[in-house]
């Protein structure tokens, strides 16, 4: 008898995330982590991505029998300093001015937790946008059009954001709107699902 295949749980409610992971596979679930996503005060950023990919994978995962969870977390910072999800348009202004031509680093970490063996695949994708110098105009425009509220970094790269930048370097394009596929579709293929 063929063991029946895992479900395959996205430890996320964003939109983004998911739209993603519907580019692997037709069916998943959803659901909300709740986990505490507070800083610990001298973290690296990349450290705290990959703590809170876990973390959220974990929270989801514990209530579950035959699943493959997958938790991500994306964490953007400038020279050091986090750039949080902005939530105002004023802050958005803020953090596209301060990123104006700099370069902003941003560190996506991949979790997928099987709860058939307890077994945690681990990735930390890094990606560097470079923003070409911007006026105060161009940011107004953009801010106003594409409202990036809830996007850390304060810029849509799959949208109008994408004119903000004289270039992107990273390993996994996707990585940076959220979930890096090409690191996902490993780990789904070692657990032994079809990508593709």
């Amino acid at each position: 008898m063929i063991p029946a295949a895992p479900r395959i749980v996205l430890a996320s409610t964003s939109r983004y995330r998911a739209g993603l992971l519907r580019r692997l596979l037709p069916e998943f679930e959803q659901c909300a982590p709740g986990t505490d996503e507070a800083n610990v005060p001298g973290e690296p950023p990349g450290a705290r991505a990959a703590r809170l990919a876990l973390a959220k994978a974990a929270a989801v995962a514990d209530n579950l029998r035959d699943a493959l969870v997958i938790g991500s977390d994306q964490v953007a910072e400038l020279d050091g300093e986090v750039l949080d999800k902005p939530g105002t348009l004023a802050n958005a202004r803020a953090q596209l001015a301060a990123s104006s031509g700099r370069v902003a680093h941003f560190h996506t970490a991949l979790c997928l937790l099987d709860t058939r063996s307890g077994r945690q695949q681990l990735h930390v994708d890094h990606t560097r946008a470079h923003f070409r110098a911007l006026s105060a105009a161009e940011i107004e425009r953009y801010v106003t059009r594409e409202q990036p509220l809830d996007c850390a970094g304060s810029f849509k790269c799959e949208g109008l954001g994408i004119s903000l930048f004289e270039r992107i370097d990273s390993e996994d394009p996707s990585a940076l709107i959220g979930l890096p596929l090409i690191a996902l579709a490993r780990l789904l293929r070692a657990t032994g699902v079809a990508v593709p």
